[in-house]
């Protein structure tokens, strides 16, 4: 049996009140360290997300809760990184937020549309094309400052949109 994660989703209360009653502790444990000038990636707490992973489809409700209310870059990006190991464990339904996931197409953050562009190139879902295509114009016209270049990962998206539609 898995364990409920702790102390994010309880059994006998719903992720969504949870949520948004433990909102301000929810933000003290995050435990996310963004990238510096030595380090061109995110350290996350693995106890954390693999608890999250462990859950898979029970998980989706607090995910897309997180991403549906936060304006916080960290949690954020911690979030879609979730995500994103989410996918890679064979979560199913997760295609089916990208409701929630194009909030963050027009974003400026390279953390944000590195993460994003990757669970795009993952769930393939023919909406997020275009939002692709937009960010790679956007960033080389405005390149981000930032110690490594999301356009990798968006390009990487965009490419294997490309390669999927060639297959079928």
């Amino acid at each position: 049996m898995i364990q409920p994660i702790q102390p994010y989703i309880y059994n006998n209360v719903s992720p969504q009140t949870y949520v948004y009653s433990k909102r301000s502790q929810i933000q003290q444990t995050q435990s996310i360290q963004m990238p510096t000038g030595s380090r061109n990636h995110i350290l996350v707490d693995p106890i954390k997300v693999d608890n999250f992973v462990k859950q898979k489809e029970n998980a989706l409700p607090y995910i897309y809760n997180i991403l549906s209310t936060s304006n916080d870059e960290a949690e954020i990006t911690e979030t879609l990184y979730i995500t994103d190991r989410l996918i890679d464990a064979g979560t199913k339904g997760i295609d089916k937020m990208y409701p929630v996931l194009s909030r963050f197409n027009w974003t400026n953050s390279p953390n944000i549309q590195t993460f994003l562009a990757g669970i795009y190139r993952k769930i393939q879902v023919p909406d997020a094309f275009g939002p692709l295509i937009s960010m790679l114009i956007r960033n080389s016209i405005n390149p981000p400052q930032a110690n490594f270049d999301p356009n990798e990962e968006v390009g990487g998206a965009i490419l294997a949109y490309i390669s999927n539609k060639f297959k079928q």
